[in-house]
C-alpha cells in the first residue's frame, strides 16, 4: 500500500487533456482530498484446457468480477484508516471513477508504466488490479520507482496490430481488448488480427518479462469461476441469448457490456478460425440474429469461409435483409467471389 497526491502531466502515458486535469484533481471525487492511497492485488491464474473451437478470453475477466472484490477490500482499508486517524473522510475508486490509477500507482512507487501502457509491479509484474482511495487525510508521499523497460520491446513486437507505438504509449483504435469491448462494429481492417479473442487480449503483458517471472497468484478467487467464462465454445457463444448471458458472465468483469457484443466477437473469431463445420451457426446468424451488427459479423465470416454453403447462405440473404449495415456487410462479403461466376462451386 503506498500513498501519493500528483498531479503531472500524463500525456506520456495517453491521457488526453481532459481527461487528465480531471483524473488527477482527487478533489472532483471527494472534496478536500489531500492524498491517495494506491492498493494493488496480483491476479495471474492458469485458465482451463481450452476445448476445439473455443474463445480465448483475456486472465482478469474469467473470475468474479474484480471491481467487486477489490472494493470490498478497499473499503476495508479505508475504514482502517477513518478509523485510527480520527478524522477525514474517504471515497473508495476501482475502475468506477475518473482516476488515472495507473499514474497514480506509478507515482506512489508501486511500480512503473511499461511499454504495453499497463503498470508493472516488481514483485508481480502487471497482471495487477489496481484500486484507490482518496482520503482527506494528509500522507507522507512515497517515493517513485526509478525503473523502466529499458531497451526491451517484446510486447511491441507480439502485438498483431501494431497498437503500441513503442513510447510508452497506446493507440486504442488499434487494441484488441478495447476493439472486444467497443460496442458498434469492429473495423474490417482490424478483424483478421483479433484472431480467437472474444473478450480482452493478454499477448502483450504474458510476453513481459517481469511479468513471466512473477509466476501466479494463489487467491482462489482470481480462478476461472467456469469453462464457459474461460475458454468458451464459439458456436455456443455465437448463439449466447440474455439469460445464458447472465448466468455466465454476469458474476464476471464481462458482464456489463451485454450479449450482443460477446456474438459479435464470436463471430468474429469463427471468421478466422475457418473452419466450415462452422457456416451452419453462422448462417443461423445471419438469418435469426435480432442485432444487425451480430447479422453484419456473421456475413464477414461467411465470406472469410467462402466454401459453397457460405456463399449460398450470403446469396440468399443479401436480398431479405432488412438493415443497411447488415446488407453492406453481405455485399463486402461477397465481393471476392463476384468476378469468379461459379468456379468456387466446383470443389
Amino acid at each position: 500500500m503506498q500513498a501519493s497526491f500528483a498531479r503531472g502531466d500524463l500525456k506520456t502515458w495517453g491521457y488526453d487533456d481532459r481527461y487528465a486535469r480531471i483524473a488527477t484533481t482527487p478533489e472532483t471525487i471527494l472534496p478536500g482530498a489531500r492524498s491517495v492511497v494506491c492498493v494493488g492485488m496480483p491476479y495471474a491464474t492458469l485458465g482451463v484446457s481450452p476445448t476445439p473451437l473455443a474463445g480465448r478470453v483475456s486472465n482478469y475477466a474469467w473470475s468474479a468480477d474484480y471491481h467487486r472484490r477489490m472494493k470490498g477490500i478497499l473499503s476495508e482499508i479505508a475504514s482502517v484508516i477513518e478509523t485510527n486517524a480520527g478524522i477525514g473522510t474517504t471515497k473508495v475508486a476501482c475502475d468506477t471513477a475518473p482516476v488515472a490509477e495507473r499514474a497514480f500507482a506509478a507515482r506512489a512507487g508501486l511500480g512503473w508504466i511499461g511499454k504495453h501502457t499497463n503498470l508493472i509491479d516488481p514483485q508481480f509484474g502487471s497482471f495487477v488490479f489496481l484500486g484507490e482511495i482518496v482520503t482527506t487525510v494528509a500522507f507522507d508521499s512515497d517515493e517513485r520507482l526509478k525503473k523502466n523497460c529499458g531497451s526491451c520491446r517484446r510486447c511491441i513486437d507480439i502485438c498483431p496490430t501494431g497498437a503500441l507505438r513503442g513510447d510508452y504509449t497506446i493507440d486504442a483504435t488499434r487494441c484488441i481488448s478495447d476493439l472486444t469491448q467497443r460496442t458498434d462494429g469492429i473495423p474490417r481492417a482490424m478483424r483478421p488480427f483479433i484472431g480467437t479473442w472474444v473478450w480482452g487480449c493478454d499477448l502483450c503483458q504474458t510476453i513481459c518479462p517481469p511479468t513471466q517471472k512473477a509466476g501466479l497468484s494463489t487467491r482462489p478467487d482470481n480462478s476461472a469461476i467456469s469453462q464457459d467464462a474461460a475458454a468458451p465454445s464459439l458456436v455456443r457463444l455465437l448463439r449466447l441469448r440474455s439469460s445464458e448471458f447472465r448466468r455466465t458472465f454476469a458474476p464476471t468483469a464481462i458482464g456489463w457490456r451485454g450479449a450482443a457484443v460477446l456474438r459479435r466477437n464470436a463471430a468474429v473469431a469463427l471468421g478466422n478460425v475457418l473452419d466450415r463445420s462452422t457456416v451452419s451457426a453462422l448462417r443461423d446468424a445471419l438469418e435469426s440474429d435480432p442485432h444487425p451488427m451480430v447479422r453484419g459479423h456473421a456475413a464477414w465470416a461467411l465470406g472469410r469461409i467462402g466454401s459453397p454453403a457460405a456463399i449460398d447462405a450470403l446469396e440468399k440473404r443479401l436480398g431479405r435483409e432488412s438493415s443497411q449495415s447488415a446488407r453492406e456487410e453481405i455485399a463486402f462479403a461477397l465481393e471476392p467471389y463476384a468476378s469468379s461466376g461459379a468456379l468456387w462451386r466446383m470443389e
